[in-house]
């Protein structure tokens, strides 16, 4: 997961983006307006004739972090994912790489921001039909001039590292869904970008092999802490991999935060209706239950660190037959109960004491 400090420059710096559908001049002037405050995405349309796909968006995207943005189809996520390199010019506001005004980019700029910084992974493959598996990945190599040799070596090393060894030769039409966005994921990873960008990329695969491809994107994701931006509808699939989440409605982000904040203090009523069926103990970690420890508490019982989930701690609370304790680098927090975690699984707000943070 992320381990970037808050004092480093994020990858992707946002701020009071807008994209707006329509005719020039009267998309140009939305950004901001009072229309754009005080209707809603119909009444703006009929007004304007315009539609405010992305509204009034600001984020960061930290170095070496999954940040995903989810909503439901007509939220503006994919829309803001393609803002971010342009793909989709965006009509206000401000849009950085490195401290680098995207924005103010040539085409040539722009051509090295999409092929060397910045990979997308879409959700339909896009696959050469008569290319190999190796030839497809090799295909953004040779765009950028890469000898044959060399473009075949780093495809091979990639078809190994997504799971595909083996298949070198075989072409798209003769593997499955799952292997395909394999292809596509090494494709991305070819040109060693620094951000990689998925739109809902796994959402034409079938359950089990979606899930599939999850794991390979949290393997990759530990083992190379390559930063990544996500765009999902699915509320599982962001809190499987997000280190935050932004949520969106009707082009605005509702709540950005981590997985637990998002299902443990939702912002509004929205996120609150989201998130209700989320099961609880398997996003909210230790510190929703913890409570201070009573004397002789903090020398005896299990230690588990904070991040450890609520459903992790019953299970060795359960096997203890008492509180276990809350440790991190060697010093004792709090400790967690039964009590405790049956509540924060029932839902029920936190009594006093508990929750305490270090």
């Amino acid at each position: 997961m992320n381990t970037t400090t808050p004092a480093e420059a994020p990858v992707f710096a946002v701020d009071g983006l807008w994209k707006v559908f329509g005719p020039e001049k009267a998309a140009a002037r939305v950004p901001g307006s009072a229309d754009a405050t005080g209707l809603s995405a119909t009444e703006l349309r009929e007004r304007t004739g315009c539609t405010a796909a992305v509204r009034d968006v600001t984020f960061d995207v930290r170095k070496g972090e999954v940040f995903v943005v989810m909503g439901l189809s007509g939220s503006g996520k994919s829309t803001l994912v393609r803002c971010l390199t342009r793909l989709i010019e965006p009509t206000a506001g401000s849009l950085s790489i490195d401290g680098e005004d995207v924005l103010a980019m040539d085409a040539g700029r722009l051509r090295a921001l999409r092929r060397h910084r910045a990979a997308m992974v879409f959700q339909h493959f896009g696959l050469l039909p008569h290319r190999t598996v190796l030839d497809n990945v090799a295909y953004g190599l040779e765009i950028q001039g890469v000898g044959r040799g060399d473009r075949r070596d780093r495809a091979a090393e990639l078809v190994a590292k997504v799971g595909l060894e083996g298949l070198e030769e075989r072409r798209p039409g003769q593997l499955s869904g799952g292997q395909q966005q394999r292809v596509g994921l090494a494709r991305a990873l070819a040109a060693d970008p620094e951000v990689l960008l998925f739109d809902e990329p796994f959402s034409a695969l079938d359950p089990l092999i979606r899930r599939e491809m999850q794991e390979e994107v949290a393997r990759l994701h530990h083992e190379e802490g390559r930063t990544m931006v996500f765009i999902t509808h699915d509320l599982a699939e962001a809190l499987r991999l997000g280190d935050r989440i932004a949520l969106m409605r009707d082009g605005r982000i509702v709540q950005l935060g981590t997985p637990e904040e998002i299902v443990g203090s939702p912002a509004d009523d929205y996120v609150r209706d989201f998130v209700r069926d989320v099961p609880r103990e398997q996003v909210l970690t230790v510190r929703t239950a913890m409570r201070p420890a009573a004397a002789g508490e903090a020398e005896r019982g299990p230690a588990l660190a904070p991040a450890t989930t609520v459903v992790e701690a019953i299970e060795a609370v359960a096997r203890s037959g008492g509180p276990a304790r809350v440790v991190d680098h060697g010093r004792c927090l709090g400790v967690v109960d039964d009590a405790g975690l049956l509540a924060v699984v029932a839902g029920l707000p936190a009594t006093p004491g508990r929750g305490v943070a270090a």
